[in-house]
């Protein structure tokens, strides 16, 4: 599981910064998960191909996690593509997008699927046979959502000594992966725990922004591999979160405490602040395994 951050900070893009936007690999997928200004431009000094994008999960209607959407729906169209591309996000997002196409007279070449969403509730927007994309209700001035990430990894590893020592032909394989028994040509059955491993525990992640302090995304989050939180602002200004409807560093510590994550990614700071380390040290006085996220840095986990 990869995570590639394009932009972290708040509010407006700078000369040396950029507004929310990040790609998630996971179990071949490239997810794009918001889409700030100037998301193209990064997604191009990255050398992430626009090809491999065909789900693109938007947060919330502000213009630092969706003004850079129009241009790269734009670009994907001049470029010839004929991929279908999936947009998910709040209520308002097609008739956003589709009155600029129409203003400037502007089509695709490839097919545009909107997934509005007005659930106030968690709920399953994206599943195949590989991953699970469930909403994170949050509280924020517009109506947001943040997003779980699950894989699903029903494939056993192999045990190839076994294998070979029962013989056994290649066509059988998938069959092994998925837990299936093999019975030999004298009718001898050989269990899958003898040819098998157990997997790898299944990896997930969470993307929360932006949001006020909020407990009750708790159970939704519980135990997962890599929780991203927003944290505009330190506790020296948590009159200023509260104003706004954000989250401090030391919140967002607090949540992933509660919510025995793995680990915290804190994102989306204010450009008040000079040195983004501040975050940590403060999340850290809550919350040992803390990572910053920052403009062009990737995560493996």
């Amino acid at each position: 599981m990869k995570i590639k951050i394009l932009g972290c900070y708040a509010a407006t893009p700078r000369t040396i910064t950029n507004p929310t936007s990040q790609v998630l690999e996971i179990k071949s997928h490239m997810f794009l998960i918001d889409c700030g200004e100037g998301t193209q431009v990064q997604l191009r000094k990255h050398k992430i191909k626009f090809s491999q994008i065909e789900h693109i999960f938007i947060s919330h209607l502000h213009g630092d996690h969706f003004f850079g959407l129009i241009g790269l729906i734009s670009t994907f169209m001049l470029l010839g593509r004929e991929k279908d591309l999936h947009i998910y996000g709040p209520k308002g997002i097609k008739e956003a997008i589709l009155l600029l196409l129409k203003l400037g007279n502007a089509y695709t070449s490839y097919q545009l699927f909107f997934h509005e969403l007005t659930g106030k509730e968690s709920e399953v927007i994206f599943e195949d046979e590989k991953v699970k994309v469930t909403t994170i209700p949050l509280k924020h001035r517009v109506y947001t959502n943040g997003y779980l990430f699950e894989e699903k990894n029903k494939e056993r590893k192999l045990n190839i000594d076994a294998i070979l020592n029962y013989e056994i032909e290649k066509v059988y394989y998938n069959k092994i992966k998925y837990g299936g028994d093999i019975t030999l040509d004298d009718g001898k059955v050989i269990p899958n725990s003898e040819l098998t491993f157990d997997p790898e525990p299944a990896k997930s992640y969470a993307f929360c922004s932006d949001t006020i302090y909020n407990e009750e995304i708790i159970p939704i989050i519980k135990n997962v591999t890599v929780l991203y939180h927003e944290s505009t602002f330190l506790e020296s200004e948590s009159h200023l979160a509260e104003k706004t409807m954000h989250t401090t560093a030391k919140e967002a510590a607090n949540i992933a405490k509660l919510a025995e994550v793995k680990t915290l990614l804190l994102g989306h700071y204010s450009t008040r602040y000079g040195n983004i380390e501040l975050f940590r040290n403060e999340a850290n006085e809550i919350f040992e395994n803390v990572l910053l996220a920052d403009d062009g840095l990737e995560f493996e986990f």
